[in-house]
């Protein structure tokens, strides 16, 4: 039921301006990157590549969007956000989006340190006096709240409750979490290694709340979802929008390929480390005020300066592999820099992707464990990128597309999995739905006679193998056939 579901999708592409004053956002709409069919043909792609990914996978249902810039280019639900009540997962459904909150945590921080009231290498004991866990390299560097955002502190990940393996998911209060901290040792030397913790940026999120003198959650609310009109985003798990907008959550497949409904979970003291929800339209608002700050070299919520810090690398690890800034995710993909995060919860997996050279990000929102959201995210950037880069050329003519190609469009399936066939250019492509790499799948078709088309190659654009597609008495396409073998059009 669930993988049949995945193909009824619910679609709301969406070209405006995110976050822009009202005249802003209508000279957005007139110069949309949307509207460029290289754009289109190519978000067409990524979508058609990510529904089958998540059909094959098992996945019930998730939410992605991608943006430019000030302009949403597209939000979509794929398959079922609550396989139960067939309710369709859509832009606006709910998702928890565990880690991916510990940048709402950062940014509240450095409004602190903005505001002159840390310093990124105070030591943490100087804002938390509770915080007594023992440092078992006394001769090191101290613990700091640049180790706590870098993940180098040296801390261990977690604190010392079972709340990722107890079947309820009970996560600890802040008390409890104050409580076993005297219990806990560090597990490195600060400064020494890269070593993920929830327990660490749980502090950050401590932090906040002494210095602001205001509750964490209030907090975040105030001064960053409010400012910029998240208001389908949560500082905990809304449990009100359970059985409606809030997806529900499964486990990851068992042997059988089957997945659990888990429970309802809050992230309580670990709040600041996993516990936010949200949406991808409030997401991509997110990533365009991010963009815009960067390019205005002015002040909103942050410094222009401030994000710039946090999205450089501040901690290079040993190994020369991972690289982190001031809780941002930041890596080299080719010549490009990316910066973000990803989440994991009970139920849930997600993806906030920037590329702030290119001004792109994607979102991926799934209410899967063990869907592969960061891999989605990172080919949407691969396959959309170029076409938004080419689009921005306003020398460029226009593609005409030829109306009467659009009958060919769609999916086609065979023993040997499913195919798409897409707009591209100013013809057709072929695309090999299981592929792990769309961008390079992507078979460029020109039309040569009636319903026939060949091959393009990429080398040096000569013809290659023939791809007739077979209409029936009414002139709607069946089937398309390469060497005597086909494939039937299934939508």
């Amino acid at each position: 039921m669930i993988r049949k579901s995945l193909f009824f999708i619910s679609v709301v592409l969406l070209c405006l301006g995110v976050g822009l004053p009202t005249g802003a956002a209508e000279e957005s709409v007139k110069t949309a990157i949307a509207d460029n069919p290289e754009v289109q043909n190519a978000v067409s792609a990524w979508l058609e590549w990510v529904e089958y990914q998540l059909a094959i996978n098992g996945v019930p249902g998730a939410s992605v969007a991608i943006v430019h810039d000030q302009e949403l280019i597209v939000a979509r639900g794929i398959g079922m956000a609550n396989p139960q009540t067939e309710m369709a997962a859509a832009p606006d459904t709910i998702y928890s989006i565990c880690s991916i909150s510990k940048l709402f945590s950062s940014i509240s921080l450095m409004q602190q340190y903005e505001q002159g009231k840390l310093r990124l290498d105070d030591p943490v004991s100087e804002h938390l006096d509770w915080f007594n866990l023992e440092d078992v390299h006394p001769n090191d560097h101290p613990t700091t709240i640049r180790g706590l955002l870098t993940h180098s502190s040296g801390l261990p990940r977690e604190s010392d409750y079972p709340y990722w393996s107890d079947p309820n998911f009970i996560f600890p209060t802040r008390e409890e979490i104050r409580l076993r901290l005297a219990d806990q040792q560090s597990l490195y030397p600060a400064s020494r290694y890269f070593q993920y913790s929830n327990l660490a940026m749980t502090l950050v999120g401590e932090i906040v709340a002494e210095r602001s003198g205001t509750e964490f959650g209030s907090y975040v609310e105030k001064n960053i979802l409010g400012p910029l009109g998240m208001s389908s985003t949560f500082t905990e798990i809304p449990k009100e929008h359970a059985g409606g907008r809030l997806a529900l959550g499964y486990s990851a497949r068992n042997r059988d390929g089957l997945r659990d409904v888990m429970p309802l979970f809050q992230a309580r003291g670990i709040r600041p480390a996993a516990g936010f929800a949200s949406t991808v339209e409030d997401l991509a608002r997110f990533a365009s005020w991010q963009f815009r700050l960067l390019s205005s070299g002015e002040t909103e919520l942050l410094k222009a300066s401030t994000l710039r810090e946090m999205q450089r690398v501040h901690w290079v690890d040993p190994n020369w592999r991972t690289t982190w800034g001031l809780g941002f995710s930041v890596r080299r993909a080719e010549d490009k820099t990316r910066v973000g995060h990803g989440g994991a919860c009970p139920g849930y997996y997600s993806q906030f992707l920037l590329e702030p050279k290119s001004k792109l990000g994607a979102i991926v929102l799934s209410n899967a464990m063990g869907a592969e959201t960061g891999f989605y995210a990172e080919q949407a950037i691969e396959l959309v990128g170029p076409a938004v880069k080419a689009a921005q050329n306003s020398d460029k003519k226009p593609i005409e597309r030829d109306p009467d190609l659009d009958r060919y469009v769609g999916i086609y399936h065979s023993s040997w999995g499913e195919s798409a066939i897409l707009r591209w250019k100013n013809g057709l492509a072929d695309m090999g739905l299981r592929t792990r790499n769309p961008k390079r799948a992507i078979t460029r078709l020109e039309k040569i006679g009636e319903h026939t088309f060949r091959r393009v190659r990429d080398d040096d654009d000569s013809p290659g193998e023939v791809f007739v597609f077979e209409v029936d008495d009414e002139g709607a396409v069946t089937r398309v056939k390469q060497h005597s073998n086909w494939a039937v059009k299934v939508r």
